[in-house]
C-alpha cells in the first residue's frame, strides 16, 4: 500500500490508519504563513503539542521550536554482534538488572559522577571530554545536570532492547534523546517564542525569523542538543554492548562504524530542488538514497532497520516508529496490567507492569501496517524481534 492517503497542494499523507483529528492538525500547521511548500504527514503520525508527531516541516527564512519539540534530538541507536541467538543463556532476565546499574533510567535521574566502578568511570571521562569539546552557553545548573545526564536513558517511551534478527543475529537498538538539558533549552526557547503577537492559529506554532538574535540563538541551542543527544546514545550503547558480552561471556559488535544512530526529532538545513529549507522532522528519520535508519514499534513487536529510497515527496523522510494510536492517559485507564504481563511473556523486562501500562503495545499503531504504508520511503533491510526490554520507568 503506497500513498493511499490524502494529496494536495499543502498536505501530503502517507497511510490510512490516520484520525481526523490529527489530520486536521497537520493541515492547521500546512497553512502556517512560513511553511514552504507542504507537509508530510507520515503513517505514525498522531496529535502533538503545536505540531503533529510524525509530520515533515519545510521553512525556507524561519524555524518553529515547538516543531521539533521538547526532546531535541531524541532517536534511536542500533548495532548489530557477533553474536547468534544459540550463545545466550538460557535466561536474560539478569541483564536487565545490570543495564539498570550501567544505563541509568527515569525522570531526571543522571549518572553517580562520583562511582569508582570502571565502567562509570569511563562514562563519566567519556561525556567530560565531550562537554570539554562541546561548549554552550548553559547557565544555573544546566552545565551539571547535563554532564550528570549524558549517558542516561530517561523515562517513558525510551528503551534499550536485546534482538534478535531473521538470521538469528543479536542486536542491540536504544530510543533516547537529549535529556533534562535538551528539554530545558527547547522551553526556554518555545516560551520565548509564544511571547510574540505573530496572529497565528496556534500559538505553538510560533516562530523565529532567520537573522534575528532570537533564531541564532534557538540554532546554536538547538544543533547542541542534538549532538549531545547523538553522544547521549553512543555512551550507553557502549556500555550495554559490554554488559551483554561480559553477561554471554563472548562476543563484539560487528564494526563501530556499522552503529546507525539517528536523530528522529530535529530540524536541519537541507537541499531540496534548487531551494536551501529548514526541514524539521518531528518524529521522522531522515530517508536520503542510501540512508540507515531505525524505525521501532512496541516493546513486545520488534523494530526494523531500514535503508532510505530518497523520495522527494516526503522531504527524503520516513516514520519514526509505529506511533500511538492511545493517548497515555487512555492506555491507563482502559488497558489492564494482566494483558501487559500475558504480552511480554517469554520476554526479559522491568516487570513493572503498573508503571509501563501506558506503554502497552495495545496503544500502539500495527507498526506492519506502518511499513506497508512507506515502502516507497524505505527499504526494509532488518526485521528485529526484541528478547529483552528495559525501559525507564
Amino acid at each position: 500500500m503506497t500513498n493511499t492517503g490524502i494529496w494536495g497542494p499543502k498536505l501530503k499523507v502517507w497511510g490510512e490508519d490516520i484520525d481526523t483529528g490529527t489530520i486536521l492538525q497537520a493541515e492547521r500547521t500546512a497553512r502556517h504563513p512560513k511553511i514552504t511548500g507542504h507537509v508530510a504527514l507520515m503513517p505514525d503520525a498522531h496529535i502533538g503539542i503545536g505540531a503533529t508527531i510524525g509530520s515533515v516541516i519545510p521553512t525556507q527564512d524561519a524555524i518553529i521550536p515547538s516543531a521539533v519539540g521538547v526532546d531535541i534530538g531524541c532517536g534511536m541507536i542500533a548495532v548489530e554482534t557477533t553474536l547468534k541467538s544459540a550463545d545466550l543463556p538460557d535466561t536474560m532476565d539478569p541483564l536487565v538488572s545490570q543495564f539498570g546499574r550501567s544505563v541509568p533510567s527515569g525522570v531526571g535521574r543522571g549518572r553517580n559522577l562520583q562511582s569508582k566502578g570502571r565502567s562509570d568511570q569511563w562514562a563519566t571521562q567519556t561525556a567530560q571530554t565531550w562537554m570539554r569539546n562541546n561548549p554552550n552557553n548553559l547557565d544555573g545548573k544546566l552545565p551539571e545536570t547535563a554532564l550528570s545526564q549524558l549517558g542516561t536513558l530517561g523515562s517513558g517511551n525510551h528503551f534499550l532492547e536485546v534482538c534478535l534478527d531473521k538470521k538469528d543475529a543479536v542486536w542491540l537498538v536504544l530510543h533516547s534523546g537529549s535529556r533534562g538539558v535538551g528539554n530545558q533549552l527547547a522551553m526556554r526557547h518555545i516560551k520565548l517564542a509564544r511571547a510574540q503577537e505573530q496572529g497565528l492559529e496556534d500559538k505553538d506554532l510560533a516562530y523565529f525569523l532567520r537573522g534575528t538574535a532570537e533564531f541564532l540563538d534557538y540554532i546554536r541551542d538547538m544543533t547542541w542538543a542534538q549532538r549531545y543527544a547523538m553522544q547521549n546514545r553512543e555512551i550507553m550503547v557502549t556500555m550495554a554492548l559490554q554488559d551483554l558480552f561480559t553477561y554471554v561471556g563472548m562476543g563484539r559488535e560487528v564494526g563501530e562504524v556499522s552503529r546507525i544512530n539517528c536523530h528522529h526529532n530535529f530540524a536541519a538545513l537541507e537541499f531540496h530542488g534548487d531551494r536551501s529549507l529548514w526541514i524539521t522532522r518531528k518524529g521522522a528519520i531522515r530517508a536520503k538514497k542510501g540512508d540507515m535508519g531505525v524505525i521501532p514499534g512496541s516493546m513486545a513487536t520488534g523494530s526494523y532497520i531500514v535503508r532510505g529510497k530518497g523520495n522527494l515527496d516526503s522531504y527524503t523522510s520516513a516514520s519514526h516508529g509505529a506511533g500511538r494510536k492511545m493517548s497515555r492517559g487512555q492506555a491507563k485507564r482502559e488497558l489492564t496490567t494482566e494483558s501487559l504481563e500475558k504480552v511480554m511473556e517469554g520476554k526479559a523486562w522491568n516487570r513493572n507492569a503498573k508503571a509501563l501500562l501506558d506503554e502497552h503495545p495495545d496503544s500502539y499503531k500495527d507498526i506492519d501496517q506502518v511499513m506497508a504504508a512507506q515502502d516507497d520511503l524505505v527499504e526494509i533491510v532488518q526485521v528485529l524481534t526484541q528478547i529483552l526490554n528495559y525501559k525507564g520507568v
